[in-house]
């Protein structure tokens, strides 16, 4: 037999009446069979309570316009939200400090209020076995012609090109962002960079060096400098052009001795590499010759 609509409604009520004598605190909603919208009895009108879904939605909303999260420097979401990138974003970043065009700020087109600490902390850490391997390959290959060279490693270089490395992309990006944070003032510091956007822009602007150490084993003394100065000219525009709209409201001379200063700092990097870890067969500590030692022949005659 079918049953009538009076039946299952009782029995919709009943099941209702049973779930509310084991929670009292919860909530039911009835949906109506037909398409067409109904009221409650009375005229009421049923609300439901989206305060949750709502506050998901401004969570996800938060996440996608690249908000980080609040929290403690003890936690590990804190350290967590700096390494929140993607591959095409860190390539985008890559290709924006190689091709540096004017007009173009690395941080406003590039970073876009987003800056992380993950290509930075791999673009120092490859640079650092890039210059140490290849300089030394270097040495190797403008010795081996040589009879008296006898190849030894250099693992002391790995040491020494991290220490230069990470304190030149680390203590020079807070030195800038104190100094321009101080001249700045509190009034104005809202159209200044945070100390985040800093350290990115210089561990992004270390990549070119990275292709250069490697084509540093060309032979040609030359061409080695040629990369030099190419390389800083691309890594300082970067620099440069970032800072430039930063300073140029300050004073004159202030304005250009930090541009200056920048310059001199990100020049004395590069030289200093090329002539420490990539030294010419000249400026090689050559072996001093040993003299064979005379022999003195005493003969004695026979009686």
């Amino acid at each position: 037999t079918m049953a009538s609509p009076n039946d299952l409604q009782f029995q919709e009520f009943e099941e209702a009446a049973e779930l509310l004598s084991a929670d009292p605190g919860a909530s039911t909603v009835s949906m109506s069979a037909s398409n067409t919208p109904t009221a409650a009895a009375g005229g009421e009108e049923v609300k439901l309570d989206l305060s949750e879904d709502e506050d998901a939605q401004e969570e996800n909303s938060e996440l996608l316009g690249g908000q980080k999260p609040s929290g403690g420097f003890w936690t590990f979401e804190y350290y967590q939200s700096f390494f929140n990138v993607d591959t095409v974003q860190v390539l985008d970043r890559v290709k924006g400090s190689v091709m540096p065009l004017p007009g173009r700020n690395f941080i406003k087109h590039y970073l876009r209020n987003n800056p992380d600490l993950y290509g930075p902390f791999w673009i120092c850490v490859t640079l650092v076995f890039s210059v140490a391997i290849s300089g030394d390959l270097s040495t190797f290959l403008s010795e081996m012609k040589n009879p008296a060279y006898h190849y030894r490693p250099h693992f002391h270089r790995v040491p020494v090109a991290a220490i230069v490395i990470f304190l030149y992309a680390w203590l020079v990006p807070i030195g800038l962002w104190g100094f321009l944070t101080w001249r700045k003032g509190a009034e104005r510091q809202i159209g200044g960079y945070s100390f985040l956007e800093t350290v990115c822009v210089y561990g992004y602007s270390l990549f070119i060096y990275i292709p250069t150490s490697v084509l540093w084993l060309i032979p040609f003394e030359w061409l080695r400098w040629a990369l030099v100065l190419v390389a800083m000219v691309i890594s300082g525009s970067v620099l440069v052009l970032t800072f430039w709209p930063v300073v140029r409201d300050d004073t004159k001379v202030t304005a250009v001795a930090t541009v200056v200063t920048i310059v001199v700092l990100h020049t004395l990097l590069a030289v200093g590499c090329k002539m420490y870890f990539f030294q010419t067969a000249d400026h090689l500590p050559t072996p001093v010759p040993t003299s064979p030692a005379n022999h003195i022949t005493l003969t004695t005659k026979a009686h």
